[in-house]
């Protein structure tokens, strides 16, 4: 009956087990400051159902030559094949897990097929790889001794060399406890039964117990997440919740305004590299955190003259989905737009629109060009030109991970400027904000190192664009220039209030120009959004016709435009508007309703309120993922 055999079979999966639970809790104690308030057991206890699918995948091959009956199981030969069949695959599966750890404080997601897109176009892929290593060394230590481990306790229990006295009756006994064993890993792979409604799980299955995404993502385990997105285009699916004419009467997705312009201005668009809103002093001035402290007194002192959005929220979780919010009006849900076989159509953009207008437009980045995707979807939107490290052509100022620093590129830039016709749009994504978190050897010690890693390089930036303005302010086009800012996501968190699930997405968005006829000063604490600024600059460009926008014009002011924000997350669709947060999941089936000042997610009225708004609100969401996904499956994002 190969009792000892299924003994030892057991003990080894068990181990698996016990690995998955380590590395679970490793997550969980590395992200705590994201995770709120949450039950312990419950994120280990829910974690099996995810557990036990990505076990059984990566383990098939072992658990077939652990249990097929082939009469040499226990022999030592066969059991080394046993051994590496077993290690590596579970070795791979596991360094995911531990990659997800460092990673995810950056994506605050974790990671599926789809994030690889983020460096599909990197050519320094090693290099990136060695800053991560240099950074994260101790991860890596940790995990080849856990591995070590690992090894040494799969080694405890052996199999013992025996010969097989009956044939049949060993072949028999095999053949019902394959059966039997089969059944229970087809069960764990599927989630739990045979029954329509335990249909095989998926990632978003991890939300029913939890009310915010980085608790689900703790239930969760990467390999599970890896494995259910491998070639599928999951996040993109037609939706037939309302009418054509709810859509357009509620959601607006065709804009126009009528702005005059005497002089069509210059645009430019700095996206700020992880430029979080708790590092700016002008984002915070009603927050009341105790003891604030701002990394940004450049940008703070331009925020005086300028028009400040200190209600803001990402609709984008990295940097290739800050392009198409700000640029196109694209926000990404559970899959990048970006990422998408859907990203080649005719898209109607900022950039479309400034070509149209007789704008040349320009798109700088200081990494190797490709870098990141940005020169793949810039030549989507069709700028004409593209500015990037080969361009500059000038490694002495590279910082030897990414590309150039941002202060002489952003000279670079401002000549550049100075050599063209107007009117020009000019879009930068800035770079030197970013981990490994250096700056410039000349600099050390010149910005406050503060309480994060990142603080000294959002210090560095930050004068870096006071250098840009020391050069732009002589040049002949800088008076008609409109000046916008914006990060493209959050990154290291200090403040307890940036830890919550919404205001964690919170974004930074800011409008200058020295004509004080081009853009109005003051802030403005509407709910707005990324997507915003696609149709704000449009707006005060003075373009006529009508535009394809989910966001609105923060200057239009217009009654039958609602304030709010579709803020980005992998698992559900969410929404600010009035006084209400919204969450739904990729069913329609609505998770949550939130008042918007509980950005915690703790107190879920759904079933303890109920009233008009709310109904609204739950309609209007469900309205944006219907028009949302028409319009990109069909191809309706260009109105040509």
């Amino acid at each position: 009956m190969r009792i000892r055999e299924y003994v030892v079979f057991l003990y080894r999966i068990f181990l698996v087990y016990l690995f998955y639970t380590i590395a679970r809790g490793l997550f969980i104690y590395m992200n705590r400051g994201l995770m709120g308030d949450y039950n312990t057991s419950d994120l280990f206890y829910y974690g099996l159902a995810f557990d036990n699918c990505a076990i059984m995948y990566t383990n098939l091959l072992f658990i077939l030559l652990s249990l097929l009956p082939l009469w040499v199981n226990t022999h030592k030969k066969f059991q080394k094949v046993v051994f590496w069949s077993y290690f590596i695959p579970n070795t791979i599966a596991y360094a995911t897990n531990f990659i997800d750890m460092a990673y995810y404080p950056f994506s605050k997601s974790r990671l599926t097929s789809a994030s690889f897109a983020v460096i599909e176009h990197e050519n320094n892929k090693m290099k990136i790889f060695s800053s991560f290593l240099g950074g994260y060394w101790y991860m890596f230590v940790g995990f080849f001794l856990l591995i070590a481990l690992w090894v040494f306790l799969y080694k405890r229990v052996k199999n013992v060399e025996e010969p097989i006295a009956q044939k049949k009756s060993y072949f028999g006994w095999s053949a019902l406890f394959f059966l039997g064993f089969g059944t229970l890993i087809m069960m764990a792979i599927r989630g739990g039964g045979f029954t329509s409604d335990t249909r095989p799980i998926n990632m978003l299955d991890a939300s029913r117990h939890v009310n915010t995404a980085p608790q689900a993502d703790a239930i969760l385990n990467t390999p599970f997440c890896l494995i259910r997105s491998m070639g599928k285009n999951k996040g993109f699916k037609e939706y037939h919740f309302v009418d054509e004419a709810y859509i357009n009467e509620s959601l607006k997705p065709i804009k126009q305004y009528n702005r005059e312009v005497a002089t069509k201005p210059n645009v430019v668009l700095f996206i700020l590299e992880s430029f979080g809103k708790e590092y700016w002093g002008c984002m915070n001035t009603k927050t009341h955190i105790p003891n604030f402290k701002s990394y940004t007194p450049f940008l703070d002192s331009l925020a005086q003259h300028s028009l400040v959005l200190d209600n803001a929220y990402c609709t984008g979780r990295q940097s290739i989905h800050g392009m198409s919010s700000m640029l196109a009006g694209i926000p990404s849900f559970q899959v990048a737009y970006t990422s998408s076989p859907y990203v080649k159509q005719p898209t109607q953009s900022l950039v479309s629109i400034a070509k149209e207008m007789g704008y040349d437009t320009s798109f700088f980045h200081s990494a190797p060009n490709g870098s990141m995707g940005f020169l793949g979807f810039s030549n989507i939107l069709g700028f004409d030109h593209y500015y990037g490290k080969n361009e500059y052509n000038n490694d002495a100022d590279d910082d030897g991970h990414w590309g150039i620093w941002d202060e002489p590129f952003f000279q670079y830039m401002c000549r550049t400027y100075s050599q063209k016709k107007q009117p020009f749009l000019g879009t930068i994504f800035t770079l030197s904000s970013h981990h490994p978190f250096q700056i410039p050897k000349q600099y050390e010690g010149k910005f406050p190192k503060g309480n994060l890693e990142i603080h000294q390089c959002i210090g560095y930036t930050d004068y870096a664009l006071k250098q840009f303005f020391e050069c732009a302010k002589k040049q002949p086009w800088y008076n008609n220039t409109i000046f916008a800012f914006v990060n493209d996501h959050p990154n290291q968190i200090y403040y307890d209030l940036y830890k919550e699930p919404i205001t964690g997405k919170g974004a930074a968005i800011m409008f200058y120009s020295p004509n004080p006829n081009l853009v109005p000063k003051g802030v403005n604490s509407d709910i707005t959004q990324q997507i915003d600024i696609y149709p704000s600059l449009v707006d005060l460009m003075g373009y006529h016709k009508p535009f394809r926008s989910w966001g609105r014009s923060v200057f239009a002011n217009l009654p039958d435009e609602t304030p709010r924000a579709f803020i980005s997350d992998a698992l559900m669709y969410q929404m600010m508007q009035g006084n209400y947060i919204y969450i739904i999941d990729e069913t329609g089936k609505v998770n949550g309703v939130y008042k918007k000042e509980d950005g915690a997610l703790k107190n879920n009225l759904l079933g303890k309120e109920d009233n008009a708004e709310i109904q609204k609100g739950i309609k209007d969401l469900k309205a944006f993922m219907q028009d949302y996904m028409d319009r990109i499956i069909n191809h309706k994002l260009s109105l040509k």
